[in-house]
């Protein structure tokens, strides 16, 4: 779906504007072990390289329940270079893109119209039985 795509990149950059992305596995599985309620949004990224990456996989498992459970909007896209691109400022970042949380802002979190276009989309989606949609980032500079 090319406007979840869409939407996918405008709240990425509009939380790294305002400094609400944290990007990385472990940092991701901290931040929700510390403060689950401060956490709107989930991706988790992987392309074919690491598909054989079994350590990988069951963080991505794991992430995917915690989610779940603390009804977490989450979604999956298949480049994890172009997700990189868009949220990597930090050469640690650009290798590490494999997760990416936003967290709420101290308020309105709901005011943001790309997030909330991304929170109905993954609604939508779980109504049809799709718990991890699969989203595709546009191409283009960051």
């Amino acid at each position: 779906m090319k406007s979840a795509g869409k939407s996918l990149k405008e709240a990425l950059l509009s939380a790294q504007s305002e400094q609400r992305i944290t990007v990385g596995v472990y940092e991701s599985a901290k931040i929700m072990t510390e403060d689950p309620d401060s956490v709107s949004f989930c991706v988790l990224a992987t392309d074919e390289e690491f598909e054989c990456d079994i350590a990988l996989q069951i963080h991505f498992t794991l992430i995917q329940s915690f989610c779940f459970d603390n009804d977490i909007s989450i979604v999956r896209v298949s480049d994890t270079q172009r997700l990189a691109e868009i949220v990597g400022d930090k050469a640690e970042q650009l290798e590490d893109a494999h997760c990416v949380l936003i967290t709420n802002p101290s308020e309105g979190s709901w005011d943001e119209p790309a997030l909330e276009k991304l929170h109905v989309f993954c609604e939508e989606r779980r109504r049809q039985n799709d718990w991890l949609p699969e989203v595709s980032l546009p191409g283009g500079g960051r």
